[in-house]
């Protein structure tokens, strides 16, 4: 029978380079990159082939998120999760810097992505960590516009102009179901929540070029089958305030604010997971009887199903998410 220690799991970051990623991440996780430069994601919890997380410290260190999820099922995940997904875990979550703008792109719903790539869809969820001035991001399509008229945009090398494209501040939320036509722009930086799923359809790049010389592939035809532009004007962002409050709820996920200051009690009396994630300050947290572990900020940690109690020490902002 396996020992089962009450107590929260980190994993080991994966760092992305990308054409335009930044600097900051390793300053707001608190740890030396080096020389890694235009680092543009951390992939701080994934179970995506070829991209799976592995844990980061105790006695389990090593271990492929699979691995866990088999070793410990409905202990760690959660009877129905386990039942429905089996071993593979079906968020990923991401810390996000943009040091030029991303690609104007849209993601497939769930059917269409199993039916082309026999995968889950990609909806996501954005929280602001920190923005510079003028900080922008593009969030579906602007008012009057539909599929006709994004497509000849699109021909005319003129998209943006169909983008409702939104000023960025810290603590800005934005809910992004799939099929939203959507850009980050320089300046952001960003915690993010999605289905586990890479397939993005990118519908215009700038005209940038790789360290080859050769400009990123675009995915005009199935962009345009995926775009749901009728959601356009669902996307405005909303800025949350202090406390503990709901961010997101749709099909794959729900999200939570938790703002701890000083100590504060959290029971669950449900059969899920949470993963935490430290989007600002730090303290301590407890789970259940087990030990008290540090919390940073830049930090990621998977609680597990079976835990009733977490108690959390200190001033910090967690996101809090739950497989729906």
């Amino acid at each position: 029978m396996t020992e089962h220690i009450m107590q929260p799991y980190r994993f080991v970051p994966q760092y992305k380079h990308v054409i335009w990623g930044g600097t900051r991440i390793g300053a707001f996780k608190g740890v030396d990159l080096g020389a890694h430069t235009h680092v543009g994601e951390s992939w701080e919890l994934s179970g995506l082939e070829g991209h799976e997380s592995v844990v980061a410290t105790g006695a389990e260190a090593g271990t492929p998120l699979s691995g866990l999820i088999a070793r410990h099922g409905e202990w760690l995940v959660g009877s129905r999760v386990l039942e429905r997904y089996g071993t593979r875990f079906p968020l990923l979550f991401k810390f996000i810097d943009a040091r030029s703008d991303l690609s104007v792109q849209v993601h497939p719903g769930d059917e269409m992505a199993r039916r082309l790539h026999g995968c889950m869809g990609k909806s996501e969820m954005w929280y602001v960590v920190d923005a510079e001035p003028g900080a922008r991001i593009a969030a579906g399509v602007s008012a009057g516009h539909d599929v006709a008229s994004v497509t000849a945009l699109l021909e005319q090398r003129r998209v943006t102009e169909a983008l409702a494209v939104f000023e960025t501040h810290a603590g800005d939320v934005f809910d992004l179901p799939a099929g939203s036509l959507h850009m980050i722009g320089a300046g952001n930086l960003i915690a993010e929540v999605q289905q586990a799923s890479d397939i993005t359809y990118r519908v215009w790049d700038y005209d940038r070029v790789d360290a080859d010389g050769h400009r990123r592939e675009l995915h005009t035809e199935r962009a345009l089958e995926a775009l749901r532009p009728e959601r356009g004007g669902q996307l405005k962002p909303h800025r949350v305030a202090t406390g503990m409050l709901q961010l997101a709820n749709n099909d794959a996920f729900a999200v939570m604010l938790i703002d701890v200051d000083g100590t504060l009690r959290v029971g669950k009396d449900d059969d899920e997971c949470r993963v935490l994630m430290v989007v600002d300050g730090g303290g301590t947290l407890r789970i259940d009887d087990g030990p008290t572990i540090d919390l940073r900020r830049g930090q990621t940690w998977l609680v597990p199903a079976a835990a009733a109690i977490a108690e959390f020490a200190g001033h910090a902002r967690l996101l809090s998410t739950s497989i729906t």
